[in-house]
């Protein structure tokens, strides 16, 4: 909605993406329009209502040129500037906090023009752009922001909302009815699996897991589909890391697993494979080149990345987006202005705060690893050589990022007592914060789960997950030591 930056010399390249499991017909030309980065196409002909329209092509034609050879700016170069033009707000360098709840319309007839796009009463005229109307349905902070984040997975679009869990909810209501049945991956965040388990079949949705850390193969396939009894697939929910136990997540096995359970399905029917990339992306993993339909980022996480602000995202192809855009506008979870301007202030460092992070982390991995108080770290970069999962991490993965989930000895009390007794790193729920963090996620985040399942998963008594921050790593080794020190 707000233009960005200076002329492109040429549009970029369209960036390959693997086949999709559709079977829509989805995929394959179209353009991306022009130059101009000072126009850009609505991504549909409705904020409130679903569109057929399309673009094909993968990479962003509003992202600017730097050289006649077609290079694009890199995202951290981006975050300064992309999606606002200063002429626009008396030539403020940064974006303004537009903390309003409506907008003023330039007369009568703008008004019912802006209506007309919103609620889809009729296409878009050439260059026109659905105007502001009010802070539900769009606000230049929340726009901006979101056209930003599209950027590091190179996604036609972004949907951002008021917390992560708003944007999974909101993106399985959108694509679930009554008498479904969705697969989703576990061990995944505790919320997430609790409005799976429990609220979903208050509405008839029938969930069934899958496990992470294995490759599927035709027995995985053979056991959902006897508990889909019937139902039609309406959606694939993955967490890759697992939280809190860092177990990956092939998305190629889930992908090739939905095209087989919905051969026999209306072939109309979108089932969209979704991928809660929280934490890794959006630096180190881009599921979208990896089959991946919908991405979905607590973007309180390293996206804020300062435990300052709660808030959401799904990001993918405009059209599959749509469902989500339009529930989002009358279940009314959208993100605020203010958090919109916040998290733009955090993407300018995002790159080198999720670095520096790994770097710290990759330190602490090894050093846990060689504690005698430490009987097991789940760390990424840690995974053998031989280890069926490690192909997945080469192949998937640009980097380990900077959570570590690892185990002491003596059980709950054991990790209880290592945790109190650091001073540095603190004990609380989150993160991706810039601050080091640990919780207990068997009595904390994962508390809702059964012991059964808790034993079945990994998440063990002795299970401490460690959000490494971006302090000194001499500092953070010194605060583990003092903690393991009396194990």
């Amino acid at each position: 909605m707000r233009a960005c930056l200076s002329k492109c010399v040429a549009s970029p390249p369209p960036r390959p993406r693997p086949p999709r499991h559709r079977r829509d017909g989805g995929g394959g030309g179209g353009g991306g329009g022009g130059n101009d980065a000072s126009s850009r196409p609505p991504p549909s002909s409705s904020l409130l209502s679903s569109s057929s329209s399309r673009r094909k092509a993968r990479t962003n034609p509003r992202i600017p040129i730097i050289s006649e050879g077609g290079q694009p700016m890199q995202p951290e170069s981006l975050m300064m500037t992309f999606g606002y033009k200063t002429s626009l707000s008396e030539g403020a360098i940064k974006c303004p906090l537009f903390q309003t709840s409506t907008f003023v319309f330039e007369s009568a007839q703008k008004g019912k023009e802006h209506f007309e796009l919103a609620y889809g009463l009729r296409e878009p005229k050439d260059g026109e752009e659905q105007g502001l109307i009010y802070s539900r349905l769009n606000n230049p902070d929340m726009e901006i922001l979101e056209d930003r984040l599209a950027v590091w997975d190179n996604a036609e679009a972004c949907v951002s909302f008021a917390s992560g869990l708003a944007g999974i909810t909101t993106t399985i209501l959108a694509y679930t009815k009554p008498g479904d049945c969705i697969i989703y991956t576990e061990p995944l965040y505790g919320g997430t699996h609790h409005f799976l388990e429990h609220e979903l079949k208050k509405w008839d949705v029938h969930a069934i897991a899958i496990p992470a850390g294995v490759r599927l193969t035709s027995k995985h396939e053979k056991r959902v589909r006897e508990q889909m009894d019937g139902r039609a697939l309406a959606l694939a929910l993955v967490e890759t890391p697992a939280n809190p136990t860092n177990r990956l997540v092939d998305l190629a096995d889930v992908s090739n697993m939905i095209a087989h359970l919905t051969a026999d399905q209306d072939p109309k029917r979108r089932v969209p494979l979704c991928v809660d990339n929280t934490f890794l992306g959006p630096l180190f993993m881009h599921p979208l080149e990896h089959g991946a339909d919908i991405v979905l980022y607590s973007a309180t996480k390293f996206i804020g990345g300062h435990s300052d602000v709660v808030a959401g995202a799904a990001l993918g192809d405009a059209d599959v987006l749509m469902p989500i855009r339009t529930l989002r506008t009358f279940l009314g979870n959208m993100l605020s202005p203010m958090d919109g301007w916040l998290l733009m202030r955090s993407l300018e460092t995002l790159k080198m705060r999720m670095s520096i992070s790994q770097q710290n982390a990759r330190v602490v991995a090894q050093w846990l690893k060689d504690h005698p108080a430490v009987t097991h770290v789940h760390y990424l970069d840690l995974i053998p050589a031989n280890h069926p999962m490690r192909d997945v991490y080469d192949r998937q993965c640009l980097g380990s990022g900077s959570l570590i989930a690892f185990e002491v000895r003596g059980g709950e009390s054991g990790a209880f007592a290592c945790m109190d007794r650091m001073q540095l790193i603190k004990t609380a729920v989150s993160l991706g914060g810039t601050e080091s963090l640990v919780e207990h996620p068997a009595s904390m985040t994962h508390a809702g789960m059964s012991a059964e399942d808790k034993a079945r998963l990994g998440v063990t008594s002795g299970l401490i997950r460690f959000s490494v921050g971006v302090e000194c790593v001499d500092d953070i080794l010194a605060d583990l030591s003092n903690a393991l020190a009396h194990l």
